[in-house]
């Protein structure tokens, strides 16, 4: 059968979405312009599965979307009461884990984790606040390192390693502990071999790594979330 025959496909939420050779469930779905919500996707990088954002119900089984192969005749449901009450969720642990400020940051309207609270409907933070206390790193001269905004999506992390070839980045430490390590003398950016043109200082879904000297460069009220319509 070609790739064009009438079982190269899968149904999420009842609509039929085409397969390539290779596909996930999310490459699939996003190609098609179907969204199943994702933190820690790039379609430039390897999948790492770190959020579980978007997991969906695959056949029934659970599964994030990220990784998990896309199968042709497959039934894949992802917007359920559970699955939508688990997102939210996930994503008010994130928001009370870290110290997410969304109207004094300068990557408001341009932030997938502010946009995913406003899709899910967050409108509180449901948990107590952890206030952690973590320095923010402005010692390199292009990028600023914002650890409070730091979800540990490893987006960077990949990006240096599969992109730019110098492995700046990795994870470290356990539990609350657990934090973005950076591989330079001092553990400071400054001293490491990142770069402002390398893609590692710009995927970042939020804004815990963020190029100096270009904030507010599109105004408030233009960003690609701002007049975005969050209540499908």
């Amino acid at each position: 059968m070609s790739a064009a025959g009438r079982d190269d496909f899968f149904e999420l939420d009842g609509q039929r979405v085409p397969l390539q050779p290779g596909d996930t469930i999310l490459r699939a779905a996003a190609r098609a312009g179907l969204d199943i919500p994702h933190l820690c996707w790039h379609p430039d990088v390897s999948a790492s599965a770190s959020c579980r954002l978007c997991t969906v119900l695959a056949d029934d089984r659970p599964v994030a979307a990220c990784v998990a192969p896309a199968v042709a005749g497959q039934k894949v449901e992802c917007r359920t009461a559970s699955l939508d009450t688990q997102r939210l969720r996930l994503l008010q642990m994130l928001f009370v884990e870290g110290n997410h400020f969304c109207p004094g940051c300068e990557k408001s309207g341009h932030c997938l984790l502010q946009a995913q609270a406003e899709r899910a409907g967050m409108t509180d933070l449901h948990f107590e606040a952890l206030n952690p206390e973590r320095p923010v790193d402005a010692s390199h001269p292009d990028v600023l390192f914002e650890p409070n905004r730091c979800i540990l999506c490893q987006l960077c992390v990949r990006a240096s390693d599969e992109m730019d070839g110098k492995h700046v980045f990795a994870i470290g430490g356990h539990g609350i502990a657990t934090r973005l390590l950076i591989d330079s003398p001092s553990g400071r950016l400054g001293d490491s071999a990142l770069s402002v043109d390398d893609r590692a200082a710009h995927i970042c879904p939020v804004g815990a790594l963020l190029p100096k000297r270009v904030g507010f460069a599109v105004p408030i009220g233009e960003r690609p979330f701002d007049t975005e319509d969050t209540r499908g």
